[in-house]
């Protein structure tokens, strides 16, 4: 179904911009000999580029056109240098306006850059005020004003209280994101309410990344009990969502 991370992509001038396109144009022959039918780029990390959301929507829109008519997910990741949360990713989604790009929503990426911080004692972001009441409403602007066909797939996992402050929420993802009830902390319930309020019921993907589970050493049956975790977890979410 979908090809991912294209990443560090948009943003850029010059050399670096026709280096990007280059990328662009060999993975949409990898997508044509797999048979995938959606790229998903998550939004760019390299403080060089452009934050210039004009010009971030024009790369966007260019890479639409060239991988069309396949479709182009965008999605927020929560240490980027520019694009941090959904809003900021639907903004430049709406601005590039074409009908095959849209949106990756990912309840990590959104709780964890919102609400969460792993850089602090109490794993939650401090000094911004009112962090559930600003969630909330967070939660509430993306279920009153994302239309259900710009929300391409939802992503989901949660996280781990890290036993000691990291540094940034990039070495948070690669380490500690467990599926759902697994010993996170993140509101994920919430995410998910939310995007199922858009009258969203498209694809769910189970992104899990355990430093703990991924270090182990193969045995038989290994995968076929993290694909049963993540599907338990998916389905007792589901359930707690009321879907």
């Amino acid at each position: 179904m979908v090809l991912q991370p294209f990443s560090n992509f948009e943003g850029y001038t010059g050399k670096k911009r026709e280096e990007a396109f280059s990328r662009a144009r060999g993975w949409r022959r990898i997508l044509d000999s797999l048979g995938c039918d959606m790229l998903q780029v998550g939004s760019n990390d390299d403080t060089t580029s452009s934050g210039d959301p004009d010009v971030i929507a024009a790369d966007l829109a260019e890479l639409a056109d060239l991988m069309a008519p396949k479709r182009v997910a965008y999605e927020n990741w929560c240490w980027g240098a520019h694009v941090k949360t959904w809003a900021d990713a639907w903004a430049v989604v709406k601005r590039g306006n074409r009908v095959n790009l849209g949106l990756c929503l990912d309840t990590f990426q959104s709780a964890g850059g919102e609400w969460g911080d792993p850089r602090t004692e109490s794993g939650r972001v401090e000094g911004e005020g009112d962090v559930d009441g600003m969630w909330g409403e967070s939660m509430r602007m993306l279920a009153g004003t994302l239309p259900k066909e710009k929300i391409f797939f939802l992503q989901i996992s949660d996280a781990l209280m890290p036993t000691k402050p990291l540094k940034g929420r990039d070495e948070w993802s690669h380490r500690l994101r467990p599926p759902p009830y697994c010993r996170g902390y993140l509101p994920v319930e919430d995410m998910v309410r939310a995007v199922l309020k858009t009258g969203f019921r498209g694809w769910f993907s189970v992104e899990v990344f355990l430093e703990e589970e991924h270090g182990k050493k193969w045995e038989e049956g290994l995968e076929e009990r993290w694909a049963k975790e993540g599907m338990d977890s998916l389905e007792r979410l589901l359930v707690e969502c009321g879907a």
